[in-house]
């Protein structure tokens, strides 16, 4: 909830003191930075350290620092802030998704991941449109102050939580740089990326994308989208539990590729409804599946990889499409920009099948 929550509000806050959509970008960029850089080392400290110590540490990391927001809407304080929350994303992503490979049956993993997926679905839904909603009418410094109360109560629930890994040695675990080192990882991984990419993009920019007097259009918009990721993620659980998360991978990031097309029509409110929908859908599809699909090819030495190397993914792409996003529209417009990032999701597809049907001819 503490990341949904200020999601979209920080880079608005950026922007509206004057740092400009590259600044907002950069806002999102240096979160994803920060997050990517921790995931890399997460695997052996959660085998060193256990769940409960390093969430414990997570949501401080993510809560306390956004305290500091309301002195200062200079870039560099944002920005500063941004990379200490970072850090403790990182740890609850990474965590999170270990964990869940740990307790959940393998024959109902997607369904487990899809459950995973409400669980952190339901703070998307609720938490972005009512941050922009917050901060429209409350102003910035309460919505901060809410984020940060909303993170560091997960330390009201940390104790129940399992003390270490299966793996309690660190060098039993896989390391990422392995993980980077494996096709199987790295393939389903990419393909996610160039998702999370376009999130990153609508997750910023559509509020200033959208036409002035609009209304609440961007965070209905950010509604439906989270709804529809929601719902799609779990739906691809149970389909992949039953027919093979695989099977999803490409008709997800297409499904998503056309909502990111259809706002090219950013002038309409209904393109804009039915393109975050579709975009949802793609996009909780795709979340679901290659997350199932990375966990199924490694043994349980891998998870703490898998899930760090998917999570990377995750938070790459938001920090790749907030900034070159940012750049891209403020030289082309946001319809073109938006075009284009739809145009580099089914490149990266492409490309990526095209080695895999070739080895199967073989």
């Amino acid at each position: 909830m503490s990341f949904y929550l200020l999601l979209p509000v920080v880079p608005q806050y950026a922007m509206v003191a004057g740092a400009g959509g590259t600044g907002a970008g950069f806002a999102t960029g240096a979160l994803m930075l920060s997050t990517v850089a921790a995931e890399l080392v997460m695997p052996r400290l959660l085998a060193r350290y256990g769940y409960r110590i390093m969430l414990g540490a997570g949501v401080l990391f993510l809560g306390v620092p956004v305290l500091a927001l309301p002195a200062s809407a200079g870039l560099g304080l944002v920005v500063a802030v941004c990379l200490l929350r970072g850090i403790g994303l990182a740890i609850i992503f990474v965590a999170c998704g270990a964990l869940a490979a740990e307790v959940i049956p393998p024959e109902r993993r997607g369904e487990g991941l899809g459950v995973l997926g409400i669980v952190t679905g339901v703070p998307a839904v609720v938490g972005m449109p009512l941050g922009l909603w917050l901060a429209d009418r409350a102003g910035y410094a309460p919505v901060f102050v809410l984020g940060a109360l909303v993170a560091v109560a997960g330390l009201s629930v940390v104790g129940g939580l399992p003390g270490r890994c299966r793996r309690s040695e660190p060098d039993a675990a896989m390391g990422v740089l392995a993980g980077f080192r494996s096709p199987a990882l790295v393939r389903p991984a990419l393909v996610f990326a160039t998702t999370t990419v376009a999130a990153g993009a609508v997750c910023t920019f559509l509020p200033a994308a959208v036409p002035t007097g609009s209304g609440g259009l961007a965070a209905v918009a950010l509604l439906a989208h989270s709804v529809a990721a929601t719902a799609s993620r779990w739906w691809a659980g149970r389909f992949g539990d039953r027919h093979g998360a695989g099977k999803l991978v490409v008709p997800a990031v297409l499904v998503a590729a056309l909502g990111m097309l259809a706002l090219i029509g950013i002038g309409s409110a209904a393109a804009v409804i039915v393109g975050m929908v579709l975009f949802g859908c793609g996009f909780g599809a795709i979340q679901n599946a290659s997350l199932a699909v990375m966990f199924d090819r490694v043994d349980s030495s891998g998870y703490g990889a898998a899930s760090a190397i998917w999570s990377a993914a995750y938070d790459g792409g938001l920090g790749v499409g907030a900034v070159g996003f940012g750049v891209l529209a403020t030289q082309t417009g946001y319809p073109t920009g938006f075009a284009s990032t739809a145009a580099i999701m089914v490149i990266v597809l492409v490309a990526l099948a095209a080695p895999r049907r070739q080895r199967t001819h073989a």
